[in-house]
């Protein structure tokens, strides 16, 4: 693998693509810690180290995937999640909006509006977020970071209304060009621009959060590392892994020649929903949390009955009661996505008119049928598996005290491997059509 990273730095073409996108991935970093206009970046440190963790707790999965940026209240604090939600809304409006079915099976022009629809929904939403962040900091910057009201009293020196329209202004043109970076990688780099900053985002993490570890013991440090080999090398089995239905083209005659007979296959993946079940889950057991703490009772008045339950059994990730409903939140999502975006109805027409079929099975209503059986049984296996990675941070939250963001769990460890193999996949192939060995041989 070494020699044929060597070679592909030889390759003047594929060295400045992957040269463009680790410079890309640097510049990404750097707007991480910049710190806003606005912001007192000493007094953001201050109330950081006297936070008790339950504010980060809420807010960990944005925090994740901003890499560190959003509890530093930096350009970048806003990540990539604005252009991750619109780009799951676009996508499940495919299926409830005719308009944008019709795009969707427009090909490549049809593609091509569809990203406009998205670019134009991530700044919608980065002005929404970003205003709804900055009137947080101003009125409560504990709610975000953590910590109680009299140690982190405020972060912004000047909190009047031309201070607060910047800070609006410079979050919302951070989302965007981010959006733009991940779009100059994917067109010029090497990879999905997008999914490389989320996995940037992610990778600055890891090394802090292992090393934390590290206070429990060195044991505790050695085993954590030895059952985090194990289960990457669990994730890169599962995300390799297919259902191959096989399909054979039936034999036609055209003129004095047998055109077709040959076979093919239809891959199904095993974890065909991907990471977005747990970022659903994430973020729908964290409104009640987020509600419940506005609904904290004031003057000795006493909190209602479901404030105290959420407070008492969803604050905690390591509870019982936040285990069993994210676990069955996480396998809802994961039913429903893979339903939503897989369509066996429309796969066994689209095999019904190119003269395919499926042996043993009938062509039309009784393949999709059968590809909805086959489906079903493959989610329930991708569904557990995503249940399993999901619970492993909030175990070892309990366990060894690492922080919701443990690296060999959930949604990071999905990203970091899959975003992974994707990209050595994609430098494997420029290699090969340079007639050169690939990363994979």
């Amino acid at each position: 693998m070494l020699t044929a990273f060597g070679r592909a730095f030889k390759t003047p073409e594929l060295r400045n693509k992957i040269l463009f996108t680790l410079g890309v991935m640097a510049l990404f970093r750097l707007g991480s810690q910049l710190p806003t206009p606005g912001i007192s970046y000493s007094l953001v440190q201050h109330c950081q180290k006297g936070a008790t963790g339950s504010g980060q707790s809420l807010l960990g999965l944005a925090n994740l995937f901003s890499g560190g940026a959003l509890l530093q209240l930096s350009v970048f604090a806003l990540g990539i999640m604005p252009y991750i939600t619109s780009s799951i809304i676009v996508q499940l409006l495919t299926v409830v909006i005719p308009r944008f079915e019709e795009l969707k099976k427009e090909g490549q022009s049809g593609q091509t509006k569809m990203t406009q629809y998205t670019r134009y929904l991530t700044i919608g939403l980065a002005l929404l977020q970003s205003s709804t962040l900055v009137a947080v900091v101003r009125a409560r910057p504990s709610t975000l970071i953590g910590g109680s009201s009299s140690s982190c009293p405020t972060v912004m020196p000047n909190n009047d209304l031309l201070h607060v329209a910047i800070m609006v202004l410079v979050l919302t043109a951070g989302t965007g060009l981010i959006m733009w970076l991940g779009e100059q990688v994917t067109e010029h780099g090497v990879g999905n621009g997008m999914s490389l900053l989320i996995l940037t985002a992610i990778a600055a993490r890891v090394p802090g959060s292992v090393w934390a570890i590290h206070d429990r013991g060195w044991g505790t440090f050695l085993l954590v590392l030895a059952i985090g080999l194990a289960i990457i090398v669990a994730v890169v089995f599962v995300e390799n892994s297919y259902r191959m239905i096989p399909v054979q083209y039936a034999k036609r005659m055209i003129g004095r020649r047998m055109y077709g007979g040959t076979s093919t296959y239809i891959p199904l993946k095993v974890n065909m929903a991907n990471v977005i079940p747990i970022i659903f889950a994430s973020s729908l057991i964290a409104l009640p949390m987020m509600v419940a703490q506005y609904m904290q009772p004031q003057n000795g008045k006493p909190a209602p009955g479901w404030v105290i339950w959420v407070t008492n059994n969803l604050a905690q990730g390591d509870s019982k009661s936040y285990m069993l409903i994210y676990t069955v939140l996480v396998l809802f999502f994961t039913f429903f996505y893979v339903q939503i975006t897989y369509q066996p109805d429309e796969v066994a027409d689209n095999l019904k008119q190119a003269g395919s079929f499926i042996p043993g099975v009938r062509a039309g209503k009784a393949t999709a049928q059968y590809l909805a059986y086959v489906l079903n049984r493959i989610t329930v296996v991708g569904a557990i598996y995503l249940s399993v990675l999901a619970l492993i941070p909030l175990v070892a939250l309990g366990i060894v005290g690492a922080n919701t963001n443990f690296p060999f769990g959930g949604a990071s460890i999905i990203i970091l491997v899959g975003v992974g193999l994707e990209t050595v996949k994609q430098i494997d192939s420029k290699l090969q059509q340079h007639h050169y060995e690939g990363f994979l041989q």
